[in-house]
């Protein structure tokens, strides 16, 4: 019998905690996004402090004496470093291999496949930062209608075009090509659209990205949710990321991450009955690829007023769960994501306080505790009752 009505599980988009043991096997150093932005002037998190995020293990700077919410540090099982595979984890998949990363630029076999398919040739075709890539093509794109095609250190095929020479629902209908094609053993985690507009040197991406995921290979916690008749509300880029998989309600995000915030404080008025799983990208997108220190310190304090206001509105039924997928360290060199720990922060009215769970080998405990409290037939890779039962002995 479920024990809250509603959770919400919000995912900092890259606020890591330092670097795991492997770092090193994933291209990383010494990192740790949450220790470069906390020495910035523009940091201020008293809500995140209070509920324990620095009394959390292997973090340790300035722990409050009596923190409010339950913690723990959570170590990534999955062989990668980026938004799919470390959402699919929190969601319940251990993924054993790599998503496939193009280093070099997409082999001519792709490129070719695709501009068939397009009707379109491609330019750029390289790993590259996405402000710049419309910088360097954008002029040739406008002047002969290819397609600019790129890549990162993340499994994404990126497709670039300017909103005046196709309209985003043509660039769309491209990206959708991509995915059919980018399957098997070229299956990248994303297909994204990048569309832009303004004129050269000026030009500017616009808020109207669009993930176009690899569906999940296994069961989530979101289609057992589904499957079951609770609500699954996903909040920002969920929907992209699990390719609409157990998904019932879908809220994007239009601007930034205080619009997600203000879709998911409006969700508070709703008396819905399941997971509201929130992701605010502008940490990793605006900021950690961008290695902008002050701009990511400053994002944490915005969210953390914004977070003030949560607290204020969240109802005895309702458990709120903050967590990241992959650490941006913007302290650290190159532009890539950085293989860290997470924290995760777990805060009822109703629960206990204080408890610090160690270091966990898995984010999928997440998952575990969401199919816990619904009750739901889903066998998690790990299994964690006893988090689960040892916070909520207060409920009644």
């Amino acid at each position: 019998m479920k024990k809250f009505n509603r959770i919400f599980l919000i995912v900092l988009d890259s606020l890591g905690i330092g670097n795991e043991p492997d770092a090193e096997k994933f291209g990383d150093g010494v990192c740790n996004t949450l220790k470069s932005i906390s020495t910035s002037k523009k940091f201020f998190a008293p809500n995140l402090t209070k509920l324990g995020l620095f009394n959390i293990d292997g973090v340790e700077k300035n722990p409050v004496k009596n923190p409010l919410g339950n913690f723990a540090r959570l170590q990534e099982s999955s062989q990668g470093k980026d938004t799919t595979i470390g959402h699919w984890e929190i969601a319940g998949i251990i993924s054993e291999n790599p998503l496939p990363t193009y280093p070099d630029g997409f082999p001519e076999k792709i490129i070719s496949e695709l501009e068939k398919n397009f009707g379109k040739k491609i330019i750029c075709n390289k790993p590259y930062s996405g402000t710049a890539v419309i910088h360097d093509y954008g002029q040739e794109h406008e002047k002969t209608g290819a397609l600019i095609v790129y890549t990162s250190a993340d499994s994404v095929l990126q497709i670039a075009a300017h909103e005046k020479i196709y309209s985003v629902d043509e660039l769309y209908k491209y990206c959708k090509i991509a995915r059919k094609i980018m399957t098997g053993k070229n299956g990248v985690g994303r297909i994204i659209a990048r569309p832009f507009i303004g004129n050269f040197p000026n030009y500017e991406r616009t808020s109207r990205r669009h993930d176009f995921s690899l569906e999940p290979h296994a069961e989530t916690v979101l289609d057992s949710l589904k499957k079951n008749n609770f609500d699954s509300i996903g909040v920002g880029k969920i929907f992209d990321i699990f390719a609409g998989r157990g998904i019932t309600k879908n809220l994007g995000i239009n601007e930034n991450n205080s619009d997600g915030m203000k879709k998911t404080l409006n969700l508070m008025n709703e008396n819905f009955c399941g997971l509201c799983f929130v992701n605010l990208v502008d940490f990793d997108m605006k900021f950690g690829h961008r290695r902008d220190i002050d701009g990511y310190a400053n994002a944490v304090t915005i969210f953390d007023e914004e977070l003030g206001e949560f607290l204020k509105k969240m109802r005895d039924d309702d458990l709120l769960m903050i967590t990241a997928d992959h650490g941006c360290d913007p302290g650290a060199p190159g532009t890539d994501h950085t293989r860290e720990y997470v924290p995760l922060i777990i805060y009822g009215k109703k629960i206990k306080s204080g408890k610090n769970f160690g270091t966990l080998p898995t984010f999928s405990v997440i998952s575990s505790i969401i199919a816990e409290n619904f009750d739901l037939d889903f066998s998690a890779p790990y299994e964690f009752k006893n988090i689960f039962n040892s916070i909520i002995s207060k409920c009644s």
